[in-house]
């Protein structure tokens, strides 16, 4: 089998990929609950104060602080109660000296008021509490805009919306939300030996159940795109290359799995035209890239590992996403070594700050994936970890 002349290095051929894309600029409205997930479009600022007015943070009576000031648990402060209101209502009342108002919790604190007591601080008789500490003038309140303040920067393009966002947005007025279209990523899978459905008797004769097509939808959703599946294609030259035209034309981007090395089997990289064609990182050595679409490999566990360092980076540059990994430091439980020249992915399982590496091995161990929540990077210069070394981890 004819071999790879050159191994591009992974920063370079990353640095080839990203510079090939530009992104999206297709925008869509959409109703706040239908948006979690997606990744905003533009800056927003607030358009209100929120809260929009004074109010009570507490059960309790809305008192001028300054009538408080002589009260004590043996020498007591008494005030009328001239009224009483809920969350929701305004009072009429104005407070003044030697009275209060009694209010729930978001209550809009009335006028002449400018402090609450809590209602276990206070004793009541009838239409008289007597208070029993002092309180400060803005005590046990929530002052107009300090939440958001009006004009406030809230949320900023690419950020990916999350409930408490898009609970923010809510909070503001927002009914809808600008976000970006989601690429359209075409999913091919080829491979004489894949069948698609449970057949007992075929596997006997070394068919191979497809995995690569679930797998990649859901990394593709996970990762803000929209996939296209095209189906098992065969190892037949003009079946893969109709099926990557068609996919090509109809998508943002396109990942074929399976043909990405040299076989005589090995159909998919004859019609693209490739910037990179075998990279450094290991597992997954012969991915390719060019015109949009991803030569990729067969094997599970390699195609899960070029999905993350280097198709997740593709779609998240289509998007204009911003922080879209997330990353802990941890203590490795045990050494990892790894081989020069080589950008090695290792999964791991990360857990109350430790890192424990995923011994099984192989391109093809699906359980391997199973058993690890996160991987770190050796890159090309490094000969690995030693135990108890703290490294970052990224998450999935």
């Amino acid at each position: 089998m004819k071999e790879f002349k050159r191994l591009t290095p992974y920063r370079e051929a990353l640095k080839l990929l990203l510079d090939d894309l530009s992104e999206i600029e297709e925008t869509e409205e959409l109703p706040l609950n239908e948006a979690l997930g997606r990744v905003l479009a533009e800056d927003i600022a607030s358009p209100i104060d929120s809260p929009p007015f004074d109010r009570s943070a507490v059960d309790g009576y809305a008192v001028r602080a300054e009538d408080t000031f002589p009260a004590r648990e043996y020498r007591p402060v008494e005030l009328k109660v001239i009224d009483e209101i809920t969350a929701g209502e305004e009072s009429r009342a104005k407070v003044e000296p030697g009275t209060a108002v009694k209010l729930m919790t978001g209550a809009k604190m009335p006028e002449g008021a400018n402090a609450v007591i809590m209602q276990e601080m206070a004793e009541r008789e009838g239409d008289v509490i007597r208070v029993l500490r002092p309180v400060a003038p803005g005590q046990n309140v929530s002052f107009a805009g300090e939440d958001v303040k009006k004009g406030e920067a809230v949320l900023k393009k690419g950020q990916v919306l999350r409930p408490q966002d898009l609970a923010l947005l809510k909070s503001l007025g927002f009914k809808t939300v600008k976000v970006k279209r989601k690429p359209r990523v075409g999913i091919i899978v080829t491979g004489d030996e894949l069948i698609e459905e449970f057949d007992e008797e075929a596997l006997k004769q070394g068919k191979i159940l497809e995995s690569n097509s679930v797998m990649l939808t859901g990394l593709v959703r996970q990762y803000f795109g929209e996939p296209v599946f095209y189906g098992v294609v065969p190892d037949d030259e003009n079946a893969i290359r109709e099926a990557i035209e068609r996919a090509r034309a109809e998508n943002d981007l396109v990942l074929v799995t399976g043909g990405s090395a040299f076989g005589d089997k090995d159909f998919a990289h004859r019609f693209v035209r490739l910037l990179f064609h075998g990279t450094t990182i290991k597992p997954g050595r012969p991915i390719g890239y060019g015109e949009r679409v991803f030569i990729m490999s067969g094997y599970p566990s390699a195609v899960f590992t070029q999905f993350h360092l280097y198709v997740k980076h593709a779609l998240a540059k289509l998007v204009g996403v911003k922080n879209y990994e997330v990353k802990v430091r941890a203590k490795l439980t045990e050494r990892v070594p790894s081989q020069l020249g080589r950008h090695e992915f290792v999964k791991v399982w990360y857990e109350n700050g430790e890192a424990r590496p995923i011994r099984k091995k192989g391109s093809g161990i699906i359980s391997s994936l199973v058993e690890s929540n996160g991987y770190i990077v050796i890159p090309e210069d490094s000969e690995g970890h030693l135990e108890g070394e703290t490294v970052e981890v990224v998450l999935y």
